[in-house]
């Protein structure tokens, strides 16, 4: 089988050459050696002539304006991180309280809306904390104000049994 199908492309080779194609092109120069002969032709014989296919998709492109080209807009990921635009009243209300504990802000300012003096309180905080000073809230804020992420969902470990009395 093997020796039927090498004669079968012998054969097909020789065809080929004897109809007049040419041979598969050879490799692509190297950048280098590209500039290197195409300094050596004339100006004329480096560039190759625009094939039919070439100029019909340059004369669209001219013809149409450059904003009426459709673009696909890139779809946006939802993963976990860009689901929560901003935290809810009651966290915010969390967070203030937290910070009246600690001394930051006046216990009556803890009304749940965000605003400046709950801004400045937290940039407080996070300049003591030697936390970057944003004034915005972040996982080491909340963190170290004892707010940070929430387990509830996690079953109780398991108590060690007990175990029997040796001294029987």
């Amino acid at each position: 089988m093997y020796r039927f199908l090498g004669c079968v492309a012998a054969l097909v080779m020789i065809l080929s050459a004897a109809s007049g194609q040419t041979a598969p092109p050879a490799k692509k120069k190297s950048p280098a050696a590209r500039k290197t002969s195409v300094a050596r032709k004339s100006p004329v014989a480096a560039k190759k002539p625009a094939t039919a296919l070439q100029k019909n998709v340059a004369a669209k492109r001219a013809a149409t304006p450059a904003g009426n080209r459709k673009k696909t807009p890139a779809k946006p990921a939802v993963t976990w991180r860009n689901r929560q635009l901003q935290p809810t009243q009651e966290r915010y209300k969390e967070i203030q309280q937290a910070l009246a504990a600690k001394g930051y802000l006046q216990p009556e300012q803890a009304t749940g809306t965000w605003d400046q003096n709950s801004a400045g309180a937290l940039k407080q905080f996070q300049g003591t904390q030697n936390i970057d000073a944003s004034g915005k809230i972040n996982s080491l804020s909340l963190i170290a104000l004892g707010l940070g992420p929430r387990h509830e969902d996690t079953p109780p470990k398991p108590q060690p049994a007990a175990q029997p009395d040796q001294n029987r």
